[in-house]
């Protein structure tokens, strides 16, 4: 802040609330102004909020936020930011027309630099929620046959997470066979999984406010030989991914040496994601890792590697881990097994 001559920032999103405060409530907002924090919600999370955090002002609101910061209790001084990529227009409105004559500066991105990088207490949350996403595809891969439907697989998953200690999904989880697999983000239908198809299957979940991202892609049945030849060129693009990662190395340049391999077996077109992402409170954060992405990859980064082949119309393979950089390079969370498993 003092770098940006910022005399107070307004922090909107919640997840960066969270993980600077604890609170997990669905209405929050941090004041960070003159060394101090200070944290507004409501009458729902007046208890919630004291049990969540430590060391910080709390403030339950009786009115609006903008009515609050306009009273002259606080500190604003003369430049304030605002998280322009999480405030609404109405809000901005509000504050403007509440606070007439304060400078505003709009700041993007504010707490990448500080969440990418990840301490040994985060990587536990992280590592828990991968373990339990494991055991539900341990769960739920055997219960893949010509009688079940993609949403019935869907609907297993997300009850799966929650049995097992999760707080939810971290997104919703991508069910998708025969030809719907070569959707990267397809979703789940009423479609029921025919003999001789690949299946994609990527799923996460939260634990603790962490969380986790992996996918899978299997075969119900005697597959066609170049499907087989697909996955296993994604096979080994995903090994090149987590062996090329190091220190140092530019995200784009690790996307590039990805991307080129798939290109040299014939399916570069089919390749139209980027490489990867950081993953942390949220499952899609900063690094990027892709072809335009600017970032560098530093040790104590944690990110995922997922290269994928998209056939429209045919099929699609997608093989995806969660990788921590260090000292000697990325080592993946996820230990489920990366071999074509056959139905």
């Amino acid at each position: 802040m003092s770098a940006e001559r910022i005399d107070s920032l307004l922090v909107t999103d919640l997840t960066a609330i969270r993980w600077l405060t604890g609170f997990s409530g669905s209405s929050a907002r941090l004041l960070l102004s003159g060394g101090s924090a200070v944290l507004f919600t409501d009458f729902r999370y007046e208890e919630q909020v004291r049990q969540e955090t430590l060391g910080i002002g709390t403030v339950i609101l009786k009115g609006s936020l903008a009515a609050e910061l306009s009273s002259g209790t606080w500190n604003l001084g003369d430049c304030m930011a605002l998280q322009a990529d999480h405030i609404s227009w109405h809000d901005m409105q509000q504050l403007s027309a509440s606070l007439e004559g304060r400078q505003f500066h709009g700041v993007n991105a504010f707490f990448d630099e500080f969440t990418e990088f990840k301490h040994l207490a985060e990587l536990e949350k992280m590592r828990h929620a991968v373990e339990i996403s494991e055991k539900v595809l341990d769960q739920v891969i055997p219960m893949i046959s010509p009688g079940i439907t993609e949403i019935d697989l869907a609907a297993e998953i997300s009850y799966l997470h929650r049995k097992l200690g999760a707080e939810k999904d971290s997104f919703d989880p991508i069910v998708a066979g025969g030809v719907r697999s070569a959707m990267p983000h397809a979703r789940p239908t009423a479609s029921r999984f025919e003999p001789g198809s690949l299946i994609v299957l990527d799923i996460g979940c939260i634990v603790e406010g962490y969380a986790s991202d992996q996918t899978r892609t299997v075969a119900l049945g005697r597959i066609p030989e170049e499907a087989r030849k697909v996955y296993h060129t994604v096979q080994r693009a995903q090994q090149l991914g987590i062996d090329a990662a190091r220190a140092g190395i530019a995200a784009r340049d690790l996307d590039a040496e990805v991307r080129a391999f798939i290109a040299a077996e014939g399916y570069g077109e089919a390749f139209g994601h980027g490489l990867g992402h950081g993953v942390g409170m949220m499952v899609h954060e900063s690094p990027r890792i892709g072809t335009t992405a600017s970032r560098t990859l530093y040790e104590g980064m944690v990110f995922t590697i997922e290269p994928g082949i998209y056939l429209p119309g045919r099929f699609g393979v997608r093989i995806e881990d969660m990788v921590v950089l260090g000292p000697d390079g990325a080592l993946p969370i996820q230990r489920f097994t990366k071999e074509l498993i056959e139905l």
